[in-house]
């Protein structure tokens, strides 16, 4: 029976591909098997297409998938950032692809925030405006005022949004363990994982009050950052399905001749930007993985401020670890270091040659490490980075999708406020100051001192075990922290090749 729904459901998407004359697209890629686009097109032969779409398959395809609802809003912008698996020309359409939904009517959003809040809507707001600033796939945004007289965005989540999603993404669950079970490339990239990640983190974004708890958490991280900041949530007015927050007034950073306009710096905008995401991504661990330009404002004293935190991305201190170490190794043009850090990991197997490996890095660094962004041909540069991870059999690491998501925001944003940036000379500040700060003997030696406590804490209970046994076990001393560079159990992140594609191209760039 449930084969049966999912074969509605592909039939129903089948469809909407014809009308949008979108099935060729799925002839590029390659998971996709040759019979497949042929059959869709004898299933649909009697839908006739629509007028006035592009040309390219890529943006034909992003507006099918709009035209589906948000799950497949969400699995296009996913797509995006993985050209190994639809190919360069169709990742480069999907970037065209935000989150463009018609809004849903005012009604339902008074229905929601009443229902959620108490009361009625005056009782809250003193103004509110029916008519959305923004139309999501997962919520709108109204400006109003509350009886406070505090300006206010009201984001308002969709409704029936979370029912929406969960039956789409079953879909793509059935779809992914399809294709691994039948196709072996499928089982390289595991298509499980990925799309267990996008469930997660879809479902995380749907709870406005993780929303409103990761906001306030980021915008303690960066109190201290000059240039930019976050607006102040109002947790009175802010439930599951309403958040509320500090209305910002300011210039779209997406708008790069009003910014100018107003006499703001780009060069100086765009090296605050990557700063920043470095600094979340490193120092804190904790990321603003949404980071398109429509999500950051620019004041008129020129602070940036971010909005919109339903996608936020964490690393681990190892994970952080090893990212610093990998751009550190790609800035000093240590490609030897690069290499041993992912056969460390785990991440490329025993079996293949660490100085091959350490090669192929080269051979893909140099030749673009001093040029200009407007002399380097991305699609080649990814062209070979894909070659080398199906080379060394490399596997997806679905944990690094929402990073490498984010770099692939932040390299758009480069690009659009200052095309000759040189990223590695505004990043490396960032990464040496990381780098002296985590992995410096002195920083090692404080980290060992504060973790001593907690050591002792846990003795008594380890030793109660131990006595209640009946033999009493060899005790093995702790090993000592392990260096960048040594094999250990405790550090099973691995920065594939994939994402050091995305650090690679966004710096490089």
């Amino acid at each position: 029976m449930l084969t049966l729904r999912y074969l509605i459901q592909l039939y129903l998407l089948a469809t909407g591909l014809r009308r949008y004359g979108a099935i060729r697209a799925l002839a590029s890629i390659e998971l996709v098997p040759a019979w497949a686009p042929k059959l869709l097109r004898a299933l649909t032969f009697y839908i006739p297409r629509r007028r006035g779409l592009p040309g390219a398959d890529g943006e034909r395809l992003a507006l099918a998938l709009a035209g589906m609802g948000p799950a497949y809003i969400k699995l296009g912008q996913t797509l995006a950032t993985r050209p190994d698996l639809v190919g360069r020309p169709l990742a480069e359409g999907l970037t065209t692809l935000q989150d463009r939904l018609p809004p849903f009517p005012f009604a339902k959003a008074k229905e929601t925030i009443e229902r959620e809040l108490g009361g009625s809507l005056t009782d809250h707001y003193s103004a509110f405006e029916e008519k959305p600033v923004a139309a999501a796939s997962i919520a709108q945004v109204h400006k109003a005022v509350t009886t406070a007289g505090l300006p206010v965005a009201v984001k308002v989540l969709r409704p029936d949004v979370v029912a929406r999603f969960t039956r789409d993404l079953r879909l793509f669950e059935w779809l992914a363990d399809l294709a691994e079970r039948h196709v072996r490339e499928a089982q390289r990239l595991r298509l499980t994982k990925v799309v267990a990640k996008v469930r997660e983190t879809v479902l995380r974004e749907m709870d406005l009050r993780l929303e409103a708890a990761a906001a306030a958490e980021l915008k303690e991280n960066m109190a201290s950052e000059s240039g930019y900041r976050l607006p102040k949530i109002e947790w009175d007015h802010t439930t599951r399905s309403v958040l509320t927050l500090e209305w910002v007034e300011g210039v779209r950073l997406a708008d790069s001749a009003a910014l100018e306009a107003a006499g703001h710096d780009l060069t100086a905008l765009g090296a605050r930007v990557v700063q920043v995401f470095l600094t979340q991504a490193l120092r804190d661990g904790f990321f603003h993985a949404d980071l398109h330009q429509g999500n950051l404002i620019v004041q008129a004293d020129g602070t940036i401020v971010a909005i919109d935190f339903g996608i936020m991305g964490r690393l681990s201190k190892p994970e952080r670890r090893f990212l610093a170490e990998i751009l550190y190794g790609f800035i000093r043009r240590d490609y030897q270091r690069v290499a041993q850090i992912h056969f460390d990991a785990g991440y490329v197997s025993k079996d293949q040659s660490l100085e091959e490996f350490a090669q192929a890095m080269r051979s893909i660094a140099d030749p673009i490490m001093d040029l200009p962004v407007e002399e380097i041909s991305a699609g080649q540069l990814l062209a070979q980075l894909f070659a080398t991870t199906e080379r060394f059999s490399m596997q997806t690491q679905p944990q690094l999708l929402l990073l490498q998501r984010t770099m692939v925001m932040a390299e758009g944003m480069a690009l659009h406020l200052n095309p000759r940036a040189n990223m590695w000379q505004i990043s490396e500040p960032v990464i040496e100051r990381w780098i002296r700060g985590n992995l410096s003997p002195e920083a090692r030696f404080a980290d060992a001192i504060n973790n001593l406590p907690r050591l002792l804490d846990r003795l008594p209970a380890k030793l109660e075990r131990w006595l209640s046994d009946d033999e009493v076990p060899v005790v093995a001393m702790p090993e000592p922290a392990p260096q960048v560079g040594q094999k250990s159990s405790l550090f099973p992140f691995a920065l594939g090749l994939v994402v050091g594609a995305a650090i690679l191209k966004i710096l490089a760039l």
